[in-house]
């Protein structure tokens, strides 16, 4: 005996059970989350490697060209790009869609780590990173005051907000655009240094000692594991100016008594404008897996609460990409309804008969809604690629009712 004529001969237990899958399916319908596309995980993996002053030619033959060859080695490799800049070197490795992400982020790490040793010593650690196809921002917003400078804004923004903004679930990052970047500069004095029998890379060993922001590990933390880093940044230029140098003959001094040290503001290397005025603005990505309606909405709860502490602080919208992710999520269920209610007045049109109807206008609920529970436990999101496929098999289900 087959499940449908179990079902003819027992109505019972077949309606409850529906009612069942159709009520867990409007739960999780309920708490789908609604994205513009589906997060996808492609196996390309960034290395970025710093070494500041040097030029590209420098790059190219010392650092990019022992990293390409490194990672040239790797199994199902498809493509390497590099792109050289003044100081950094990023390479990119494209792998066969079928390798896992994480295995080819662990490939790339470990041939990087066979030529670390033949890279020169002054260069950064490199750095090693998936491509996040979700990474592009969702909102950015202006920031203006009249009692704070241009200054105080981007601290405000680079701290203030960017730890508001961080608490809000969802959020993956808070970027500053526009504005100033905190910078203190040591300027040693040559003859202050013959007189003290010191040299510039005394000094210079010793503050990146001092200065030294290192990988501590990993640890678990309420459940999910942590990263952890020392940090040693000074915060002021005169914890700076107090710092005790060793020389290498075994004498010690103070950093103010060779330098002078210049609390002020970094080169500028970006502006921000709004309607042709310069202002500081800061962008809001989403993490993967993330809501942009949901995140928009703690976003706006967020700044309410700085707006209402700060009212000195005027914050504007200037780019919001989630309002169109929302119409059109409103338009598509819109159509879906649409189509189901006129593919069953349709049905009924031509056959006219209510049984017939009634069984089409039936089996499109009874099909859609459990089949929510699969998408909703096997992490799919409501996006625009989800919801077509839904829209099409409306059409299905109705030529399978009527054949």
């Amino acid at each position: 005996m087959n499940f449908s004529a179990w079902s003819i001969r027992n109505p019972i237990p077949a309606i409850l059970l529906f009612i069942m899958l159709g009520l867990t399916g409007l739960m999780c319908f309920k708490w789908m989350k609604i994205q513009q596309f589906p997060d996808i995980e492609l196996p390309m993996v960034t290395v970025t490697a710093a070494l500041p002053g040097a030029a590209p030619p420098q790059l190219e033959t010392e650092v990019a060209r022992k990293i390409e060859n490194s990672i040239a080695t790797l199994q199902g490799l498809r493509n390497q790009y590099t792109n050289i800049q003044d100081g950094v070197v990023t390479v990119t490795a494209e792998f066969q869609l079928e390798k896992p992400l994480q295995e080819a982020v662990d490939d790339v790490r470990n041939a990087v780590s066979q030529v670390r040793s033949d890279l020169p010593a002054d260069l950064r650690d490199p750095i090693v990173s998936k491509i996040n196809l979700s990474g592009s921002p969702i909102l950015t917003y202006t920031i203006q005051s009249p009692k704070m400078d241009e200054e105080a804004l981007s601290w405000f923004v680079d701290y203030d907000i960017a730890r508001a903004m961080l608490q809000v679930k969802g959020v993956g990052a808070v970027a500053r655009v526009g504005g100033v970047t905190r910078q203190v500069e040591v300027e040693l004095d040559p003859e202050k240094l013959l007189a003290l029998n010191a040299t510039a890379t005394d000094i210079t060993r010793q503050l990146r000692l001092i200065q030294q922001d290192a990988s501590g590990g990993q640890t678990k933390i309420g459940g999910s594991e942590q990263s952890i880093r020392t940090i040693a940044t000074v915060k002021t230029a005169e914890e700076i100016g107090a710092i005790d140098i060793a020389l290498s003959d075994g004498r010690h001094i103070r950093l103010d008594q060779v330098a002078t040290i210049h609390d002020g503001i970094a080169e500028r290397r970006s502006a921000a404008l709004l309607n042709g005025q310069p202002v500081i603005g800061f962008e809001i990505t989403r993490s993967k897996g993330a809501s942009e309606v949901d995140v928009e909405k703690g976003v706006v709860e967020a700044l309410d609460k700085l707006k209402a502490a700060h009212p000195d602080i005027k914050i504007t919208e200037a780019f919001n990409f989630v309002k169109p992710v929302a119409d059109n999520y409103k338009g598509s269920m819109s159509l879906l309804y649409e189509g189901a209610i006129l593919a069953i007045l349709v049905v009924w049109l031509f056959l006219r008969d209510w049984r017939a109807t009634i069984i089409a206008a039936t089996a499109l609920p009874l099909s859609i809604l459990p089949a929510l529970i699969g998408m909703y436990f096997f992490g799919f999101t409501l996006n625009t690629v989800t919801l077509l496929a839904m829209s099409l098999v409306v059409g299905i289900l109705v030529d399978d009712a009527i054949v």
